[in-house]
């Protein structure tokens, strides 16, 4: 049977919940296979891009404790000034070769901050372009690689200098770089239109077009055997993977789940096994790369994110977005062994063996998470149905007297139009206060953003009159009856 066609078969089929015990063998993402192992110590740092706290959380795996916050910017309304000088919308991750570095990019203030990973403090900032989402380095460590979503390019950076070197013209709307482990190639997804493209890092040249099999793709990984290239496609809830090598050949894709967002990888002596993160079904989705069959669903938490390995791939760990927190993944037994508080909304995460010479070192200039990690949740399920299974949940990060609104939205109709809106029945009948309109992806999933003082209202705090969360499809220049409304807490 041919691997595409095993592929074929096995989408979206749900296995066991867990694996057969194995030990690590060598070589981690984003190193070869070949490459030594790195047991779990306090040099070890993970990290998360905080989006609305505008924060690095800074973890020590060896005992799986928060350390602090790298502050790269000010929660709203400080960050509304025109005189704010800080980052706003801290989002993605890479790091050094050596481990010395951290390059943390902030879409909305188009910056690439680059940290001292020893005394956490930023040595340089360079911006960019509109909408910068990721940044990596390649494996020699010369060059920085950062997708300017919002324009038409990749935008090379010298390691040293930190100062732009050229662009590299893509389709509008590049998505995530990841490099083959030897360093021959860069592979370059599209967050708009439906190709991923390869590159020779000698030259910088195009050398393939690879189809995805739709236009979204926000998260790209090379596994370390050099033989695969995994991407993920969010508005249709599915993997993509091609040949990392010549001809580039599509060699399989499997139906996650909707809000699908990032993939890594774990080298074991069991064999090589990708890792998937799936916020619609709260979730991370494990997969053998030989076959790609499902060997696991671990349950983690609300709307996974980001995730990467431990330096020995003994733990995965990985950024809740809105549960802000970090889940801790014993990829033994495929099961959550530990959450740890972080700040608002994480979404990158990045996992940096021997960070820090040394373990009394690396806790320098970091702040408590405080009002950081401050989030209330709610939850909406269809008119009757399940409380216990919302469709939809709700994260409101506390931005002072107002919140911002992430609604982590599944079960709708694909292509519909709809508008998240507050009611003064829990029901959702009668007039509705619109708080944003949206439209479902190709899966039935959006992720719906809104602010305002939306927990006081919920609430119904200081004899304010409460009002419920409600999704409401749109029907002309109205609404129709809702088909989601929020469940008691």
């Amino acid at each position: 049977m041919s691997r595409m066609t095993l592929a074929a078969l096995l989408t979206g089929t749900v296995l066991s919940a867990g694996l057969t015990a194995f030990a690590a063998a060598a070589g981690q993402a984003p190193l070869a296979a070949a490459a030594p192992d790195t047991a779990i110590s306090h040099r070890d740092r993970v990290y998360a891009a905080e989006q609305y706290s505008n924060t690095v959380s800074v973890i020590d795996p060896a005992s799986n404790t928060l350390l602090g916050e790298i502050r790269l910017g000010d929660p709203q309304p400080k960050n509304l000034s025109p005189l704010y000088g800080g980052q706003v919308l801290v989002h993605g991750l890479g790091f050094a070769p050596d481990g010395k570095t951290l390059a943390v990019v902030a879409t909305g203030s188009n910056s690439v901050s680059f940290i001292d990973t020893a005394t956490n403090t930023v040595k340089h900032t360079t911006y960019l372009g509109r909408a910068p989402h990721e940044a990596f380095y390649t494996p020699d460590g010369k060059e920085v690689w950062v997708t300017v979503r919002g324009e038409d390019y990749v935008s090379v950076i010298d390691a040293t200098t930190h100062e732009e070197k050229m662009r590299l013209k893509m389709a509008f709307g590049p998505g995530m770089q990841m490099f083959s482990p030897d360093g021959t190639y860069a592979y370059v997804c599209s967050s708009f239109h439906p190709e991923t493209k390869v590159l020779s890092l000698a030259d910088h040249k195009v050398v393939a077009t690879v189809k995805q099999d739709s236009p979204f793709c926000p998260n790209i990984a090379a596994s370390p055997d050099g033989d695969q290239v995994w991407i993920t496609l969010k508005d249709i809830g599915a993997a993509q993977i091609f040949n990392a090598k010549p001809p580039f050949n599509v060699l399989g894709r499997i139906d996650t789940g909707p809000i699908t967002n990032h993939v890594n990888f774990v080298h074991t002596d069991k064999g090589t096994f990708a890792y998937v993160t799936v916020g619609g079904e709260n979730a991370v989705k494990v997969y053998r790369t030989d076959d790609f069959s499902q060997v696991a669903t671990i349950p983690v938490g609300d709307l996974p994110h980001g995730l990467w390995p431990s330096g020995d791939g003994t733990r995965v760990y990985v950024g809740l977005e809105n549960a802000a927190k970090m889940a801790v993944v014993d990829t033994a037994s495929n099961t959550v062994i530990g959450e740890i508080p972080i700040g608002q909304a994480p979404q990158a995460v990045a996992y940096v063996p021997n960070a820090v010479p040394e373990g009394a070192a690396g806790t320098d200039n970091l702040v408590p998470l405080g009002a950081s990690g401050e989030v209330a949740h709610l939850a909406l399920a269809a008119p009757g149905g399940d409380a216990s299974a919302p469709a939809t949940t709700v994260a409101l990060f506390d931005q002072g007297l107002t919140q911002v609104l992430e609604a982590s939205v599944t079960g709708l109709e694909p292509g519909k139009a709809y508008v998240l809106a507050l009611s003064a029945k829990p029901d959702g009948s009668g007039k509705l206060q619109k708080l944003s309109d949206f439209k479902a992806n190709p899966a039935g999933a959006s992720i719906v953003n809104a602010v305002g003082p939306i927990r006081q209202l919920v609430d119904g705090e200081d004899d304010t009159p409460k009002r419920y969360l409600v999704i409401a499809p749109v029907e002309g220049e109205g609404t129709g009856a809702p088909v989601q409304v929020q469940t008691a807490s």
